[in-house]
């Protein structure tokens, strides 16, 4: 009889193999998103032939940062959880250096903004003139003074048995 074989460790420092783990599937972070949302979604929605990006870099999500080999696997995708959830991820308004001065005690808190999010036009619809648009949502309840007061609860009467 022998004894339980026990698992050796085979990797003990190997945080030099972690960190590349770590950053392969890394994207874009939001704030970068947005920025490019604003400033040139048209551009990258029609970027020049890239032999060394996936699709020629012909099939590019804006909102997820992310290339697809053709229009059938990006139209899928624009379907998935995934772009859903980074769709309603750029619903809100990106954190800025004004919101973490505000939150140091400089200025008074403001809460962030809603936005209208749409997934982006085909290529078809972009070279016709359609664009993205990030504009905020319209609250269906505006912030107005309340003029009147609340009303007191009544205490509930007795029964008489």
């Amino acid at each position: 009889m022998g004894m339980v074989q026990k698992r050796k460790k085979m990797h003990y420092g190997d945080t030099h193999l972690q960190r590349r783990w770590r950053v392969r599937n890394r994207r874009r972070d939001l704030d970068q998103i947005d920025d490019d949302l604003r400033t040139r979604s048209g551009e990258l929605i029609n970027q020049n032939v890239d032999l060394d990006k996936p699709g020629f870099a012909q099939f590019y999500c804006v909102h997820c940062a992310k290339y697809f080999i053709d229009d059938t696997a990006m139209q899928a995708h624009f379907r998935t959880k995934v772009h859903k959830r980074r769709l309603k991820a750029l619903e809100t308004e990106p954190y800025s250096i004004e919101e973490s001065e505000r939150a140091a005690g400089k200025g008074s808190f403001q809460k962030a903004k809603k936005r209208v999010m749409e997934t982006q036009p085909t290529k078809d619809e972009v070279i016709a003139g359609k664009r993205i648009k990030v504009e905020e949502k319209a609250e269906a309840m505006a912030e107005e003074p309340s003029t009147s007061k609340a009303t007191p609860r009544k205490k509930p009467e007795k029964m008489e048995t």
